[in-house]
């Protein structure tokens, strides 16, 4: 079949990155391809914090209609942003061999964080992590596509901004003065990129099902039905990681309040090829110990 595939983005630098990674990888396959740009609710209204626009998959909406309504074929995401519910009629078609799934500290000197300081981020699980580390410093609110972000850090008198590595790293945007966050538990399938599909177009499932790589699937489902569990939309503060080595998958997963003043976090492992409701569990684990109250005061913050 002489199909061009119509391949749906945002039209960030970053998201454009993405979408020309899964374009070059289908035409290497020898399938004919176009680039759909769409821009998303989340990056029309910047001044609104995400959780306040009460809504799951706001950077993937506007992306989903277009599928449903056959103006694009397929649409490529950062994983972290999609609902753990995709809408009715798309599903997974292909994750890509995950990227680092890290946060990083971009910064401005270090010496305030033994002191006063303020931190920059949009994210929850972000703020809330940090301000558990480090309960002295002020944490204000940043959106933005990557590229508006960075210039923001540098137009404020903020000491710092948290990022995605992997953000950073695939549009050649890291900057010298960064630290890893090692101790900070990234979002569920951070770094991971997803390729969506109609369910009914069994050509593009077929054709999308050869970038689809195994171990950070097995990896992200893993960290993704944690998420699903703890009903935790993509802006609650809840952090998880899953990682295989030698046969073994190592899973740590977190659950914190909005201030960064109570914390739920576990780390458990199990044999990579006995995953199946092990992020579940986990998760189970974690509300039994105390996580579905807060769980419930989140909610009620948060509606």
């Amino acid at each position: 079949m002489n199909k061009t595939i119509r391949i749906g983005t945002r039209d960030s630098e970053l998201a454009l990155w993405q979408a020309k990674t899964v374009q070059s990888a289908l035409e290497t396959l020898g399938h004919k391809t176009n680039l759909v740009p769409v821009k998303s609710t989340g990056d029309l209204n910047l001044d609104q914090p995400l959780y306040e626009m009460g809504i799951t998959g706001i950077f993937t909406k506007t992306l989903d209609i277009a599928m449903l309504t056959d103006k694009i074929d397929i649409a490529v995401h950062s994983m972290k942003d999609v609902p753990t519910a995709l809408p009715k009629g798309i599903v997974e078609a292909a994750i890509l061999k995950r990227a680092n799934s890290k946060d990083i500290l971009v910064h401005k000197g270090l010496d305030f964080l033994e002191s006063k300081g303020t931190i920059a981020t949009g994210s929850l699980r972000r703020k809330a992590q940090w301000l558990n580390k480090y309960p002295q410093h002020a944490v204000v609110d940043l959106r933005g596509n990557v590229n508006t972000r960075m210039k923001k850090l540098e137009e404020n008198s903020w000491d710092g901004a948290i990022f995605a590595a992997a953000g950073l790293e695939r549009i050649n945007l890291t900057p010298e003065n960064y630290l890893t966050l090692d101790w900070m538990i990234p979002a569920p399938a951070q770094g991971a990129m997803l390729v969506v599909a109609k369910e009914k177009d069994e050509f593009c499932r077929k054709t999308l099902s050869a970038l689809n790589h195994k171990e950070s699937e097995i990896c992200v489902h893993t960290e993704r039905e944690f998420l699903k569990t703890l009903e935790g939309g993509c802006t609650a503060p809840i952090g998880a990681l899953a990682e295989i080595r030698d046969g073994i998958l190592y899973f740590k997963g977190g659950l914190y309040s909005l201030d960064g003043t109570q914390k739920f976090e576990i780390e458990r492992v199990v044999s990579a090829n006995q995953t199946q409701g092990f992020g579940k569990k986990c998760a189970e684990e974690i509300l039994k110990n105390g996580g579905s109250e807060l769980m419930k005061k989140i909610r009620e913050v948060l509606k």
